[in-house]
């Protein structure tokens, strides 16, 4: 098949170039934004007088012939094309003539696959948003109906001190806003449009950029033309934003592996999303999580990926950058099935309060408490901390916890304990007496939780306008 691009040449390149060079495959994921865009440079064209006006209409026609195909299934993609952009041109000449031949004017396909990918991931990242903020609303709403279930709060995996598992839950929803705030920051240099930059230095023909950047909703134009054609910063703002939630959902993944094990027993995942053994009966595993928490590392391997073919590469375009796309696109697919699966996994887990509760009640977590109960009756904190100390081993060696401890056994280390001591150890009495901005206290985690919703309700306004522009 003769190339596009071919006049220069004497021979077909060969069926193994062809395959090696050819992006097709993946990037007729781009389809949609291809076709928009072409049909904005057309009227743009016409606009300034640079094609005749019916050329124009049937170029706009025919790519909207061209759209229902494709969404139908009834486009035959081609490899010897290379590319989405070959492939729509292609097919958009075989069935106008020459007024198809014409859209390419004033373009290149380095500012054309450039625009694709700004208008692609402008769609994408309102689509990652609404996942985000759908499982930021579960989140909430589980911690709302755990907002008195004490659990043990960990430090080095070992029992620290009491706390609620709506505090718990409430941590993650502030990593998930923080998330959702950096996925903003890829929107800023994602509406930027690159369109009319031609190869590298512009172009000859009268052409208005910013009537095209109007049409399809762009708020910036590039400045530079050599920076619009060789930039995939937003390509990296993208993976750098999918690493750090995907770490956040690992590390949610890992306490899910560990809650829902025998040892804890915290949760019980629904049986929709767990899995059996091929050998074992008794098994439900949690292999979503598991999943999630392995997915975490391929995300940041894209990372990597792109951060090491951008770095040596001279301005403008290199065909290094066609790599910028099967990265992306994973991880664009991992992290909205991430959130998609998590959100109902979340939503549906059974959260074993009583067991949370005697798993707090069977530690040594109130210890600091005990502590803070001397410092208040004038003991120094340090001299406070190595009197409990010492209770502790004493209990640890009777094989007692410290409500267990008769008042006697504990003014064996302090005269200053008194009756009132068994209250300051009571698990709920620890968890309310954190009182501190931030705090896991029944009064500070109903602020945080209305400071939830309050987060919520502006990501959503936010979110309506960005669906309006992308």
């Amino acid at each position: 098949m003769a190339k596009l691009w071919g006049g220069r040449f004497s021979k077909n390149t060969n069926e193994l170039v062809d395959a090696f060079n050819a992006s097709i495959n993946y990037d007729k994921r781009l389809y949609q934004e291809d076709i928009r865009g072409s049909i904005a440079h057309a009227r743009m064209l016409v606009k300034c007088g640079i094609i005749p006006e019916a050329d124009g209409t049937r170029i706009v026609a025919g790519l909207q012939d061209i759209l229902k195909d494709i969404e139908a299934g009834n486009f035959e993609f081609s490899v010897a094309l290379e590319d989405i952009h070959m492939n729509v041109e292609a097919r958009l000449t075989e069935r106008i003539g020459d007024a198809g031949a014409r859209l390419h004017t004033a373009r290149s396909r380095n500012d054309q696959v450039a625009l694709d990918m700004h208008m692609y991931m402008k769609r994408q990242i309102v689509e990652v948003a609404e996942l985000l903020l759908e499982f930021e609303k579960v989140i909430l709403s589980v911690a709302k109906q755990h907002d008195k279930t004490l659990m043990p709060g960990y430090t080095h995996l070992q029992r620290a001190q009491p706390i609620t598992f709506a505090h718990h839950l409430l941590a993650y929803f502030n990593m998930l806003q923080r998330d959702f705030r950096r996925l903003l920051g890829v929107w800023e240099d994602a509406d930027i449009m690159p369109l009319g930059a031609g190869a590298i230095a512009g172009t000859t023909f009268p052409i208005d950029r910013f009537y095209v950047a109007e049409q399809l909703n762009f708020k910036n134009v590039y400045a530079n033309s050599m920076d619009a054609v060789s930039d995939r910063d937003y390509v990296l703002d993208f993976l750098s934003f999918a690493s750090v939630l995907m770490m956040h959902m690992s590390r949610l993944s890992e306490e899910l592996c560990l809650w829902s094990s025998t040892e804890f027993g915290f949760v019980e995942l629904d049986d929709a999303f767990a899995t059996g053994s091929s050998m074992m009966p008794q098994k439900k595993n949690p292999d979503i999580s598991e999943l999630v928490r392995g997915k975490t590392g391929r995300v940041y391997g894209e990372l990597m990926a792109m951060l090491t073919t951008l770095k040596g590469l001279p301005l403008t375009y290199n065909k290094d950058l066609q790599e910028d796309k099967e990265g992306l696109f994973d991880a664009i697919d991992t992290v909205k099935f991430t959130l998609q699966v998590y959100r109902d996994m979340i939503a549906t887990m059974t959260v074993n309060t009583d067991r949370m509760r005697w798993a707090v009640s069977h530690d040594f977590s109130n210890a600091t408490d005990l502590a803070d109960y001397l410092v208040r009756k004038g003991v120094p904190f340090r001299k406070a901390h190595a009197v409990v100390g010492q209770c502790v081993a004493y209990a640890i060696k009777e094989h007692k916890f410290l409500l267990d401890m008769t008042l006697d056994e504990y003014k064996q280390f302090c005269e200053l304990f008194e009756p009132d001591l068994m209250e300051a150890l009571d698990p709920e009495h620890c968890v309310n007496a954190r009182v501190s901005y931030g705090g896991p206290s029944y009064v500070k985690n109903d602020k945080q939780l209305e400071k939830g919703e309050a987060i919520v309700k502006e990501q959503e306004e936010t979110l309506k306008g960005l669906r309006e522009k992308a």
